[in-house]
């Protein structure tokens, strides 16, 4: 259950930066434990194991910390809240919002040595930034979700290679990060609870997201509602049966690598922009690391993250067809991805 966000303010945000102080006053002692506890039988590549995970740990809260006390300034600035949500100050949360996720990539590259290689049109657009200054028409970013940190990658990837300026469907317990929960609330997006992606509430705030899309912007959406496990794999494809929808259900079960999309906010935001291309993502590389065991084992990383990116021009989007063509095209989508993530595999 999420405390309101009144408390969160004057709960969570103090307690962030006290965790943060603590374990960099901390680290030395902590580090020279854990490498400690970690000597035994263990290979020196393991030893280290502990020792990044630590290291990450004191960067995130730092800069956590350090996101905190911008957005402090910035609402002092703002007239203690008056302007914040003017485009001078929502331009300045973004920048925060990208200097945090460099950070956090930055370590994960260093301390894991995370790599990520991307194929597909949206960063091939740099002739076109240079000749308008920026992306010239919106677009809806439909991925899937499977592994840790993809969406947090995936939004970094928006705001640095592509010039783009993110709303996010996300799930509502993101907010228990402090940092998150301050810039992801005065910038445009929405919090969905777990279990309600097909609340009509959160469809219409997911509508709204996407009429206000600007040329630069881009709505991204995870379908799926959740990392993908065997369980949910499961589930999703009983539900879909015993909503008598027995041939969804049959085309998710030829689909062993992605869930079946939810397509109530999908398809509902498409419809909202019809000016926004849509774009497909897949990836794989994280998608293996289903528990914090599979974490565990996989550090250091030694292999590429790989994500493949699909644009559909405004034009060849069904937006005028029925219901069920518009699903049909959503799933034929889906295939397509799954296709290539069990090719990558």
């Amino acid at each position: 259950m999420l405390p309101p966000r009144l408390l969160r303010r004057l709960v969570l945000a103090p307690l962030g930066v006290v965790v943060a102080v603590a374990v960099a006053v901390l680290f030395p002692l902590l580090a020279l434990l854990t490498f400690a506890l970690s000597l035994a039988g263990l290979s020196w590549p393991r030893r280290m194991r502990p020792l990044r995970l630590l290291s990450f740990a004191l960067t995130w809260a730092a800069a956590d910390a350090a996101a905190l006390f911008m957005s402090l300034a910035l609402w002092i600035a703002s007239g203690f809240g008056g302007r914040l949500h003017t485009e001078p100050y929502r331009s300045r949360h973004y920048a925060i919002m990208h200097w945090f996720l460099d950070v956090v990539y930055r370590a994960a590259v260093r301390l894991f040595g995370l790599r990520i290689e991307v194929a597909g049109p949206e960063p091939d657009q740099g002739d076109e930034r240079e000749e308008t200054g920026g992306p010239d028409r919106p677009v809806i970013v439909l991925s899937r979700h499977a592994g840790p940190g993809d969406s947090l990658l995936l939004v970094r990837y928006l705001l640095t290679a592509c010039g783009r300026r993110p709303r996010v469907v996300m799930n509502a317990a993101m907010q228990f990060d402090p940092a998150v929960d301050v810039v992801a609330n005065r910038v445009p997006n929405v919090f969905i609870r777990q279990g309600r992606t097909g609340n009509r509430l959160f469809v219409e705030q997911i509508e709204r997201l996407a009429r206000g899309l600007e040329p630069s912007g881009a709505l991204v959406i995870f379908p799926e509602g959740g990392n993908w496990t065997p369980g949910r794999w499961q589930r999703r494809i009983r539900r879909l049966e015993q909503a008598g929808h027995a041939d969804l259900a049959a085309r998710a079960r030829k689909m062993p690598h992605l869930l079946a999309p939810r397509t109530g906010g999908a398809l509902a935001a498409i419809a909202a922009c019809p000016k926004a291309d849509v774009i497909f993502v897949a990836h794989a590389g994280l998608d293996e690391l289903v528990s914090a065991g599979d974490v565990w084992r996989s550090l250091p990383m030694d292999h590429a993250v790989r994500a493949r990116w699909w644009r559909v021009p405004a034009g060849e989007v069904p937006r005028l067809d029925d219901h069920d063509t518009q699903v049909r095209w959503l799933y034929d989508w889906w295939q397509r991805m799954d296709t290539w993530v069990s090719g990558e595999r």
